[in-house]
């Protein structure tokens, strides 16, 4: 059955990303409705066919049974509700419902079962958190999970277009001298690490650092579970890395992490140090996998595992999850009597 399917934020690096899954997956849909909250309004193409994108407005979401959200926080906060009333499910993702007890965080191969209630508003998790709780899940299904330590390294397209507009001149005017720095005076992101995502916060930790606090708590269901995070942005065009090391109340062994892993829906074991075989940033570009390796004991501690994953962030770690919830949703409204 064909569904009606609206896109908001169309033209962005995640809206354009749900309409390449929306086709590569085959979703039952026509032609989605095409949605901005800007200025852009150039035709994208879905299935061989150039499809307007039209202006937010009054009855936008008339007749809309599926309605992705891909804009910031206020513009979800503006539309979520007129979406919501006038029919459509909202899978959102924005930060902006993502810590409202009554909806849920999900991701499907986590904790897909909150899907079958039909919920009319989803929230898709930060785009790092998504990888770090898909290596986490099998692992905390057999040992009980006590401390999470995350350093992540963040590609610039988790900024948005501009930010990647931002690197690509960057490195250009680098390779004849200093890259200049960004809008505001702040750290250039080609050829430097930069560990500042999102504001600030009073704790001294920042925004990006508490989404996956927060996040990973609520989709693990474990509210009191110790996590600490570090997140860096990297001068890589797509791609999220993090290193993750996690305590549990009984040692998890390498060999079988990577056990539990192979047999994880949307994970890849990639272990092979000694042959050049890790995860890596590029190698999970256009990939539907999170990429997990360099699985071992931390030395420093006991019943400690350390481990690296990487993942596309435009695709599972947005467009790919987004879409994932939808399918959920409709398998959800099939089944209800």
């Amino acid at each position: 059955m064909s569904r009606r399917v609206a896109i908001l934020g169309a033209t962005g690096l995640v809206g354009q990303a749900m309409l390449r899954v929306l086709e590569e997956r085959e979703f039952p849909t026509e032609a989605p409705r095409l949605l901005a909250s800007d200025g852009n309004r150039r035709a994208l193409r879905f299935r061989g066919r150039a499809l307007p994108v039209e202006a937010v407005g009054d009855g936008a979401f008339t007749g809309i049974e599926l309605a992705f959200f891909a804009v910031g926080n206020a513009v979800s906060e503006q539309w979520a509700e007129p979406a919501r009333a006038a029919g459509a499910r909202v899978v959102d993702n924005s930060s902006a419902f993502r810590y409202h007890d009554e909806v849920p965080l999900v991701v499907p191969e986590v904790n897909g079962a909150l899907l079958d209630s039909g919920p009319t508003l989803v929230a898709n998790p930060n785009c790092s958190t998504i990888a770090i709780v898909m290596a986490l899940a099998p692992l905390a299904r057999v040992a009980r999970l006590e401390r999470v330590a995350v350093a992540t390294y963040q590609s610039v397209s988790g900024g948005g277009a501009e930010a990647l507009a931002d690197l690509e001149s960057g490195v250009r005017a680098g390779l004849e001298g200093p890259p200049p720095p960004r809008a505001g005076g702040l750290p250039p992101f080609a050829f430097n690490v930069v560990p500042h995502i999102d504001r600030f916060e009073s704790n001294g930790y920042a925004r990006e650092e508490m989404k996956i606090v927060w996040e990973t708590r609520k989709i693990l269901g474990l509210p009191g579970l110790a996590v600490t995070a570090t997140a860096v942005r990297v001068p890589v065009r797509v791609g999220h890395s993090a290193v993750v090391n996690a305590r549990f109340d009984r040692a998890i062994e390498p060999e079988d992490a990577r056990a539990l892993w192979a047999r994880f829906p949307g994970l890849e074991v990639v272990d092979d140090p000694g042959g050049g075989r890790y995860p890596t940033p590029l190698a999970a570009e256009g990939r539907d996998e999170v990429l997990v390796g360099r699985a071992r004991r931390d030395l420093s501690q006991p019943n400690a595992l350390e481990f690296f994953i990487a993942s596309d962030n435009l695709r599972k770690g947005a467009a790919l999850n987004a879409v994932q919830i939808a399918e959920e949703l409709c398998r959800a409204g099939s089944r209800t009597p």
